[in-house]
């Protein structure tokens, strides 16, 4: 529900000392941020807005304290400072696309003027001569493509290809696309960005997929097929996330969604089986086997795809993979 606070509007109670004329005072839609100089045009004092009935989200921005806190909210309040002359860029406006990133405290604005260039604390503001942006949820944010060479100064090279192959998923962006981008990009990161680009896909159904794809990969594996169809003997057809089709192994991810979801857990069961009947070996890594042990995922593999001559496995095992997975030692 939006409420509005218009002090001309109150009965009963007059306007604070030095507040406007009440007959200029002007409406302030509370659930949304606002600037201490809209309080002020309001008619609301600087100690009610110190007050419980709002709570401070930048310096000289508020929000009645009752609005429940979002990711949204954050940019929308990082925009206020530059009076229309900023978009969300960077961690603010993956954000705002609902993108899987690491935790970045501070919110990211980008101009396209020197002179509109602020400081603001919790705020980091970038200045480029061109921005290309879109509009989401009523805040212009950085175009995915230019997001994606953007995020490449804030992330890792796995976390950037989780984006982009999230990009690729949900917004309907091209891999040829972002690569294209990139290359042509000197934004800062553009080097970064060029090498991850390299390594989106489409098809990637989840960022765990990815981080599992990219450990093989990094650690010299040959890059398998992404949940590509396969057919079995009985002639019925299956899908797993990442499959080596020489050597008939599949390789897939299984969350807890895999073990809560009482019918996804029986699909699962019963596609692993028809595999088995059809001569495939299925290697299943949970989240330890990335996070804490990818050594042993990786060892797990590459002995399957030798034993079963997968062209391309390697003799020896690359150590690239080491800086982006350290596990556990």
């Amino acid at each position: 529900m939006i409420r509005r606070i218009l002090w001309c509007m109150t009965v009963d109670q007059p306007a604070p000392a030095g507040s406007p004329d009440p007959a200029e005072a002007t409406e302030l839609d509370i659930s949304m941020p606002f600037s201490r100089a809209d309080a002020v045009s309001a008619g609301l004092k600087q100690s009610t807005l110190r007050g419980l009935r709002f709570k401070r989200l930048f310096a000289g921005v508020y929000v009645a304290a009752d609005v429940p806190a979002t990711p949204l909210q954050r940019v929308q309040a990082a925009l206020i400072p530059f009076h229309g002359n900023g978009f969300a860029s960077h961690a603010s406006a993956a954000r705002v696309y609902g993108l899987a990133i690491p935790a970045l405290p501070e919110e990211h604005v980008t101009v396209v003027e020197p002179r509109h260039r602020r400081t603001h604390p919790g705020i980091v503001c970038h200045v480029v001569r061109r921005g290309q942006t879109v509009r989401i949820d009523g805040v212009d944010v950085s175009a995915p493509e230019q997001l994606f060479v953007e995020l490449a100064d804030q992330l890792t090279l796995v976390d950037l290809v989780v984006v982009g192959d999230q990009l690729v998923r949900d917004h309907g962006v091209r891999p040829d696309g972002l690569r294209a981008y990139a290359a042509a990009s000197r934004l800062r990161g553009f080097a970064r960005a060029k090498e991850a680009a390299a390594y989106v896909r489409a098809g990637v159904r989840s960022p765990m997929e990815t981080r599992l794809r990219m450990l093989l990969v990094l650690a010299g594996l040959p890059e398998p097929e992404i949940n590509t169809l396969v057919g079995s003997e009985n002639g019925t057809k299956r899908q797993h996330d990442l499959l080596y089709r020489v050597a008939k192994v599949a390789v897939e991810y299984d969350g807890r969604q895999h073990v809560e979801v009482v019918q996804q857990w029986e699909s699962d069961l019963e596609r692993r089986e028809d595999a088995d009947d059809d001569g495939w070996r299925i290697v299943v890594v949970i989240a330890k086997g990335v996070f804490v042990e990818p050594e042993k995922t990786v060892l797990r593999v590459w002995r399957l795809l030798r034993e079963r001559g997968e062209p391309g496995v390697p003799a020896t095992l690359s150590d690239a993979w080491r800086p982006h997975f350290p596990g556990r030692g």
